[in-house]
C-alpha cells in the first residue's frame, strides 16, 4: 500500500515540476518552487499549487481586462490625446525623463494643472481626507488594501454615511484579506445607510488560495473628480501616532487636486466595475473637463499596474527613473525583495557615480521580511549604496526623489509582491519644488536613522549569514 502511495506521490512530484518549469518565466522563481516542492513533501505542492500560479492570464484576469476595455474606449483616447498634448507643451521641461514618460505612455498619463502636497503620516493625511470628504458635493469614491473598524475607520465611516444623506453618491472598495475587520457587520452598517460597498476578490474557501496572492494594494480617494489621495497610509489608527501606541509609524501620502485625478478615476472605476459587476463608463459627472480651472502648474504621472497587465509597469518604471538619475535618489520602502533587473539597475547607478540613499525599517513587522531583505545589502554596500536603518518606529514610506526634481508616492513596495502580483498605483510628480520637499524629509529622517557600514556590516555572525542565504533562496515567493 505504501509503495503504491509514493509512486503515485512521485507522479504528482514529476507533473508539479514539470508545471514549474513550464509555467514560471523567472528562472530564480522557477528554481525556489523546485527547492520548495522538492524539499518539503505534500506542503510544498501545496503552497506551489495554492500561491504558485500564475493566475495572470487566466480567466479572472481577462475577464476584468474585458471589463475595462469595454467601459472606457472614450476616456482611454481622450487620455492618449491629452498626454500627447502635454509631451508637446512641456517637451523642454520634461527632456531629461522623456524615456520615463513615453516607455509607459500606453499604460501610464501625464497631466499638467495639479496642485501636489506631500502628507506626513496619519497626523496630517487624516486630518486633510475629513476636510475634503465633508466638502464632497457629487461623489466620494474610496478603496483601501487596509481599513480597519477603529476609531479613525469608524469617523470617516460616520462622514460617508452623512454625505449619503445629503444625496452624495459614496462607492467604497476594500481588500477581504487586507481589511478583514469590515468584512460583516461594519460594511453591513455602511451599506444599510446607502454606501455602494464591494470587497476586491472576496476570499472563500474554494478560491481562497488564488484570491489571497493576489491582492488589491491601492489606496485610493477620488472625490468630485477633481481632489484626489494615493500614497502609502491605509485607514488605521495605528498610522496616527499618539502616546496611545508604542510604535511610531513613518508613512508617506499626497493630496492631489486637479486634472490628474481623472486617472486616479479611471483607475477606481476599472476595479469597481469589476468587482460589482457595474458597467460605469465614461460621462462628464466622473470625469469632469477641468482645463477652464487653474489647480496649480505641477505635471503629474499616474501610473497602476497589477495581474492584468501586459507589463509589470510600476518596476519598468522604477528601474528607469533610477536609470535616468544623474546625480542623486533618495529611496525609502518598508520591504526590499526586488528582482534581480532592480538590483542590477541600483548597482549600475551607484557605480556610475551616483548618489543612492536607501531608507529602511531598522524596526520590522516581519522578521522573516526583514532578514530576506537584509540578503540583499552586501552587494549593495559593495556598489556603493548608502543604507539607513529607521530606528524611531516602522517606516512604511513607499517614495523615491530623483536629482530633487521628480518624487514618486505611492503604494508599491520594492518587492516581488508589488512588482509582479498585487494591484498598485504609484504617483510621479515632475516639480523641483515638492521634489525638495520630500528631500528635507528624508534628510530628517535620516537624523533618526542609523547608516549601515560595510565593514560593520560583514562582522555581524556567521548563523545570521547563513540565515539570509536560506531566506534568499525563497525571496521569489515572498
Amino acid at each position: 500500500m505504501i509503495q503504491y502511495i509514493l509512486i503515485i506521490y512521485a507522479i504528482i512530484l514529476i507533473i508539479v515540476c514539470a508545471k514549474i518549469i513550464i509555467n514560471t518565466t523567472t528562472p530564480s522563481k522557477g528554481l525556489a518552487y523546485l527547492l520548495l516542492v522538492i524539499s518539503f513533501p505534500v506542503v510544498g505542492i501545496i503552497i506551489y499549487l495554492s500561491i504558485g500560479l500564475n493566475y495572470r492570464k487566466r480567466k479572472l484576469y481577462q475577464k476584468k481586462i474585458d471589463i475595462d476595455e469595454k467601459a472606457f474606449p472614450e476616456i482611454e483616447e481622450k487620455r492618449q490625446l491629452y498626454s500627447k498634448e502635454i509631451l508637446l507643451k512641456y517637451k523642454d521641461k520634461l527632456n531629461s525623463f522623456l524615456p520615463l514618460i513615453t516607455a509607459l505612455k500606453e499604460k501610464s498619463i501625464i497631466s499638467d494643472n495639479n496642485n501636489v502636497q506631500l502628507l506626513i503620516n496619519g497626523e496630517q493625511k487624516f486630518p486633510s481626507v475629513i476636510d475634503s470628504l465633508k466638502k464632497a458635493k457629487h461623489h466620494i469614491h474610496i478603496q483601501y488594501y487596509i481599513y480597519e473598524n477603529d476609531e479613525i475607520g469608524n469617523q470617516i465611516a460616520d462622514i460617508l454615511i452623512a454625505k449619503v444623506k445629503e444625496g452624495v453618491k459614496v462607492k467604497f472598495i476594500y481588500d477581504d484579506f487586507g481589511s478583514k475587520s469590515i468584512r460583516n457587520k461594519f460594511t453591513a452598517r455602511l451599506k444599510k445607510a446607502g454606501v455602494e460597498a464591494y470587497p476586491f476578490y472576496k476570499i472563500n474557501f474554494i478560491q481562497f488560495a488564488n484570491r489571497i496572492n493576489y491582492r488589491n494594494h491601492r489606496k485610493i480617494i477620488v472625490i468630485d473628480g477633481i481632489v484626489g489621495y494615493v500614497g502609502g497610509i491605509n485607514v488605521s489608527d495605528k498610522y496616527i501616532n499618539t502616546q496611545q501606541h508604542k510604535l511610531f509609524w513613518r508613512d508617506t501620502h499626497i493630496k492631489i487636486v486637479g486634472t490628474s485625478v481623472l486617472n486616479l478615476q479611471f483607475t477606481f472605476l476599472t476595479d469597481w466595475n469589476f468587482c460589482s459587476k457595474q458597467n460605469i463608463g465614461f460621462s462628464n459627472e466622473y470625469f469632469p473637463i477641468t482645463k477652464e480651472k487653474n489647480y496649480g502648474n505641477q505635471l503629474v504621472q499616474v501610473i497602476a499596474s497589477g495581474p492584468d497587465s501586459d507589463y509589470p509597469s510600476i518596476l519598468y518604471s522604477l528601474i528607469q527613473t533610477i536609470l535616468l538619475a544623474k546625480k542623486e535618489l533618495l529611496i525609502t520602502t518598508p520591504y526590499l525583495i526586488p528582482n534581480s533587473s532592480f538590483i542590477d539597475a541600483l548597482k549600475i547607478a551607484a557605480l556610475s557615480g551616483v548618489n543612492i540613499k536607501l531608507l529602511l525599517p531598522g524596526v520590522s513587522d516581519s522578521f522573516i521580511v526583514n532578514t530576506t531583505s537584509q540578503s540583499f545589502y552586501q552587494e549593495l554596500l559593495e556598489a556603493g549604496v548608502k543604507i539607513f536603518k529607521y530606528n524611531k518606529g516602522f517606516v512604511h514610506a513607499k517614495t523615491l526623489v530623483c536629482d530633487e526634481e521628480i518624487l514618486v508616492v505611492g503604494t508599491a513596495n520594492l518587492d516581488i509582491r508589488s512588482f509582479e502580483l498585487n494591484f498598485e498605483i504609484n504617483a510621479i510628480t515632475y516639480d523641483a519644488k515638492t521634489a525638495k520637499q520630500l528631500a528635507n524629509q528624508f534628510n530628517e529622517d535620516l537624523k533618526e536613522s542609523e547608516q549601515i557600514k560595510l565593514s560593520t556590516w560583514n562582522k555581524r555572525p556567521v548563523y545570521i549569514k547563513f540565515t539570509e542565504k536560506v531566506l534568499r533562496l525563497f525571496s521569489s515567493l515572498m
